[in-house]
């Protein structure tokens, strides 16, 4: 478990922000001097602090809160359409318009990124995406692969549960950290290494609405964000010290939320497991992927993505065949629910 990093500092001179972070190997900076956006993403990324000096093509992601510019914008047509932003594409690089509230300009060799917005709302979220998708790209082409699923520590194993989105892990996630015995590896995406092996990505924690007093004031915030609206956050520094950074395969747990009082859990096969796994880790349901960022149109692009599949599915199989398997039935005491899968790997992994 590694100390909690330092925070970020900010030139008194100018006002600008500067942080570098290291995530399993991909190194990138952020910068600008949109106070509140910079700082919003250095707390999501906190634990992956990094005191070294990046190299020039490594990527980086500057914050301006001015008004955007179309006086250099490209002359075609538009290239992507999503209900956050329409992209266009010219001279090497991406024009990422947030319908007129916001412009990010990408440039595509170095995968760097600038964005300008009046509201530090909107920069925030849009570096925050991008950064989960640029991460995203970077990791996978390393070998190392996100599963849509809560990742905890329980002695020395790594406990994976697959819900839906929507499904509760990271209430769970909450209430797991109350207990002694369990710690953090990701709320929402774990990385799945060659071997099986379970790597943190801790960020951020959201919350479901009306779920907010359980936490202190100090440690969250609220968000708007541009498609959902408000949304309640757990910053890094209530559970910084309850996280650990990777944990060789244990249990792997497909979820299911029931009405009933108690939590349950049954042992399954391979062939119940694959399905969900294959669905939440090679296919990627319920992780960000960011397709006005990642989508190329070259058939060149189309034959790696099928090696990607095939480097996803390895690395899951390995985790599969590594862990033994079960299915959960969470029954609708969140705390319970909680107490039992905890007791269950404790008594699993003793």
């Amino acid at each position: 478990m590694r100390p909690a990093p330092a925070p970020s500092t900010t030139s008194a001179k100018s006002q600008t922000i500067r942080a570098a972070f290291n995530v399993h190997g991909f190194r990138f900076s952020v910068q600008g001097h949109a106070g509140a956006a910079v700082d919003g993403i250095c707390e999501d990324f906190r634990y992956f602090s990094s005191e070294s000096v990046l190299e020039a093509d490594e990527t980086m992601v500057e914050l301006l809160r001015q008004r955007p510019s179309l006086d250099h914008a490209p002359p075609g047509d538009a290239l992507i359409y999503t209900p956050r932003n329409v992209v266009y594409r010219a001279g090497g690089k991406r024009y990422i318009d947030y319908h007129g509230r916001g412009l990010g300009i990408l440039n595509e060799a170095s995968s760097s990124l600038k964005l300008y917005s009046e509201d530090t709302e909107l920069l925030y979220e849009a570096a925050y995406l991008f950064l989960l998708s640029r991460i995203g790209q970077g990791l996978d082409q390393r070998g190392f692969h996100r599963l849509h699923a809560l990742g905890v520590e329980v002695n020395g194993r790594a406990v994976l549960v697959l819900l839906p989105m929507g499904g509760g892990k990271s209430t769970l996630a909450l209430h797991l950290m109350n207990l002694p015995g369990a710690h953090l590896l990701s709320d929402d995406s774990p990385w799945i290494d060659r071997t099986g092996r379970v790597l943190a990505y801790p960020l951020r924690i959201g919350l479901l609405p009306g779920s907010e007093q359980s936490i202190p004031a100090q440690h969250r915030r609220v968000i708007q964000r541009m498609e959902f609206g408000p949304k309640h956050l757990v910053n890094f520094s209530y559970f910084q010290d309850r996280v650990c950074d990777s944990a060789e395969p244990g249990a792997v747990f497909i979820g299911a939320r029931t009405l009933l009082p108690e939590c349950s859990i049954d042992e399954i096969g391979m062939a119940a497991a694959l399905r969900p796994v294959i669905a939440n880790g090679v296919i990627g349901l319920g992780l960000f992927q960011g397709l006005e960022f990642i989508l190329q149109s070259s058939p060149w692009e189309l034959f790696k993505k099928t090696g990607l599949g095939l480097s996803r599915m390895r690395n899951c199989r390995q985790l599969l065949r590594r862990s033994r398997l079960f299915r959960v039935h969470l029954g609708r005491d969140a705390e319970l629910n909680a107490r039992t899968l905890l007791q269950f790997a404790q008594k699993l992994f003793a």
